[in-house]
C-alpha cells in the first residue's frame, strides 16, 4: 500500500494574526493533530486585537471540551460568568422586553413544537405567559444557576476575550505552536501556482508554509489585500456600522444573561463578567455622529469607566471566498455579522472545526474549497436572517433609523420563514441550523409576529388534560429555579477568579 510522498504533505500552517481567532485555531490544530503538523502563528505585540468579543452561545462549551479544557479553570482564567440568554430592551415598540434564551420552552410533541400547545390554551384561557415554561429564561431573570444532571440547564459563557486567547496561547505552546514576534510586511506569491508561499515580516524574516490561515481581523491582509477575495456587501439589511466599546466597573453580582437595549439608531450592549462588565454601543453613523454615540454611551453606563472607549468601524457583510488558494479567513477577516446574538466567537469556532474535519494530507482540492466556503456561507447567511429579523419585525416608528428597517426589503429566505409562523405557528430547521425552533419562536413573539394558527395536534387534548399538561411543566419551571443558587454565589464557588488575576 503506497501513501502520499513524505516530502508533498502538507505539514506547515502558519497563522497570520493572534488574538481570539488565532489563538483558536492554533490551539485547536496543536491540541487535535499533534506532530502531524507544525503550526506557527506571527503576530505583533505592537498591533491591537479588537478583543470585544465577551457574550458567547452554547457551542463554545462543546468546543473546549473537545479541546480538553477543564471548565473552572478556563472560567477563572477569563473571569467568565455563566450565560443563559440575552434580555432585549425596546426592540418592539421601545418600551417593551423580551428574553431570547437557550435550551427548549415546555415539551415538543414529535409532529408540532411546545408553541402550538401554548397557543391553544391561551385560546381557552390559560393565561400564563410563554416565558413561564422555559427553565433557563425563568432562572435568568431570577439570577439563577447551578450544573443540573443531564446538563438540563443549557448555558453559555461572558467572558474577557483577550483573557481568552492568553489562555488558549499557553496551551497552544505547550502543545508545539512555534509563535514568532514581528509585523507582516509583505505576503509573497508563488509565481506559477499563485499561491501564498510565505510571509516576510518588517524584520526580513521569511515565514513559508504549505497552509496560510488569516487571521488579521478586518485588515485581511491575506484574503483580500493579497489574495483579492472579494466581499458581500449586507449593510443594506444590517445598517449598523460602528461601535464603541468601553469596559465598567461592576455595580452589583454579575447576572446570567446579557442585555442588548434598543435606541434610536441602534442598541447597546451590557455583559457582566466577575471583575467588571463589557458595555458598547453600535449605531448607525447615518443616523447618528461619532461623538454623539460617545455621549450616549456614556451616559448610560452603570460603574465608572476602567478603559478608554475604542471606536469601531465596520462593513456588515462575508468574505465570497473564505477559502481561496492555500488561504482560509477565520474571525473578522471572513467577515462580520454584528455582535446582537454573540455569533462572532461561534463562527471562529465553526471554520476551526470545519477546517480539522476536511484537512488535506497533500495537495489542497478544489472540492474541499467549494465545500467548505458553502458551508461557511450557509452558516453565516442563516445568522444574518436571524439578525435581520431583530431589525425587520418591529412596531417601532420613532426615528428614521427604524422606519427604516421596519421597510426595508428582506431576503426571501426570511420572508418566508417570517410568513410560515405568522400563519401556522411553524418554523423548521435547515442544514444543522444554528438557532433552532425555540430561538425563531421567543425572537418572533417577542418582536410582536403573533401566529394566526397552530397545529391540529393541540385540539387533541381535552380541556382538562391541557390545563394538567401546562401547569406540570410550569410547576416543574419553578420548582427546579426554587431550588437553584444565585448565580454569583456559584460562580464564586466554582469557579472564582483570584483577586491578583481580577487586577
Amino acid at each position: 500500500m503506497t501513501g502520499v510522498p513524505d516530502t508533498k504533505r502538507l505539514r506547515r500552517i502558519v497563522v497570520a494574526g493572534g488574538g481570539t481567532a488565532g489563538w483558536m485555531a492554533a490551539a485547536a490544530l496543536a491540541r487535535t493533530l499533534g506532530h502531524a503538523i507544525e503550526v506557527t502563528l506571527v503576530e505583533s505585540d505592537a498591533i491591537g486585537t479588537v478583543g470585544v468579543g465577551e457574550s458567547t452561545i452554547p457551542p463554545l462549551a462543546t468546543y473546549n471540551r473537545l479541546l480538553g479544557i477543564k471548565e473552572a479553570e478556563f472560567m477563572a482564567a477569563t473571569q467568565a460568568t455563566f450565560k443563559l440568554g440575552i434580555l432585549f430592551d425596546g426592540w418592539k415598540d421601545g418600551s417593551d422586553r423580551y428574553f431570547h434564551s437557550f435550551g427548549l420552552t415546555g415539551k415538543d410533541h414529535w409532529s408540532a413544537g411546545f408553541q402550538h400547545f401554548w397557543l391553544h390554551g391561551r385560546a381557552k384561557g390559560h393565561a400564563e405567559p410563554y416565558d413561564a415554561y422555559c427553565l433557563e429564561l425563568v432562572a435568568a431573570l431570577e439570577g439563577k444557576f447551578a450544573h443540573l444532571p443531564d446538563n438540563r440547564l443549557n448555558y453559555a459563557y461572558q467572558l474577557d476575550a483577550t483573557r481568552y486567547a492568553r489562555f488558549l496561547r499557553t496551551m497552544a505552546e505547550a502543545d508545539g505552536t512555534r509563535r514568532i514576534e514581528g509585523r507582516i510586511a509583505q505576503v509573497e506569491l508563488d509565481g506559477e501556482r499563485g499561491d501564498i508561499a510565505a510571509l516576510v515580516l518588517e524584520s526580513g524574516q521569511r515565514i513559508e508554509g504549505d497552509l496560510f490561515l488569516d487571521c488579521t481581523g478586518f485588515r485581511a491582509l491575506l484574503i483580500e489585500q493579497t489574495l483579492h477575495a472579494g466581499y458581500d456587501d449586507w449593510t443594506h439589511w444590517l445598517p449598523c456600522d460602528s461601535a464603541i466599546a468601553v469596559q465598567t466597573e461592576s455595580v452589583g453580582p454579575p447576572l446570567p444573561y446579557t442585555r442588548a437595549m434598543a435606541h434610536d439608531a441602534g442598541w447597546q450592549w451590557r455583559i457582566p463578567l466577575q471583575h467588571r462588565t463589557g458595555n458598547g454601543l453600535v449605531y448607525c453613523s447615518r443616523y447618528l455622529g461619532r461623538d454623539a454615540a460617545l455621549d450616549r454611551l456614556l451616559g448610560n453606563l452603570e460603574g465608572a469607566t476602567r478603559t478608554e472607549p475604542n471606536h469601531l468601524r465596520f462593513v456588515t457583510g462575508a468574505r465570497r471566498k473564505q477559502w481561496h488558494r492555500n488561504c482560509i479567513a477565520i474571525g473578522l477577516s471572513s467577515g462580520f455579522l454584528e455582535p446582537l446574538e454573540a455569533t462572532s466567537i461561534h463562527l471562529i469556532q465553526r471554520a476551526v472545526l470545519r477546517l480539522i474535519r476536511m484537512l488535506p494530507l497533500a495537495q489542497v482540492s478544489e472540492c474541499d474549497i467549494t465545500e467548505f466556503n458553502d458551508q461557511q456561507l450557509t452558516d453565516m447567511e442563516q445568522i444574518r436572517d436571524f439578525l435581520i429579523l431583530h431589525y425587520k419585525a418591529t412596531e417601532r416608528r420613532d426615528s428614521a433609523f427604524w422606519r427604516q428597517c421596519a421597510t426595508m426589503e428582506i431576503p426571501d429566505s426570511l420572508a418566508h420563514k417570517i410568513d410560515l409562523f405568522r400563519e401556522t405557528g411553524r418554523v423548521f430547521r435547515k442544514n444543522e441550523e444554528l438557532f433552532a425552533e425555540n430561538s425563531w419562536v421567543q425572537v418572533m413573539m417577542g418582536q410582536g409576529i403573533e401566529p394566526r394558527a397552530w397545529h391540529p395536534i393541540a385540539e387533541k387534548l381535552p380541556d382538562e388534560e391541557l390545563a394538567r399538561l401546562l401547569g406540570t411543566l410550569r410547576d416543574s419551571v419553578a420548582r427546579t429555579v426554587a431550588g437553584l443558587p444565585r448565580h454569583a454565589d456559584y460562580v464564586a464557588r466554582y469557579c472564582g477568579a483570584a483577586a491578583e488575576q481580577a487586577a
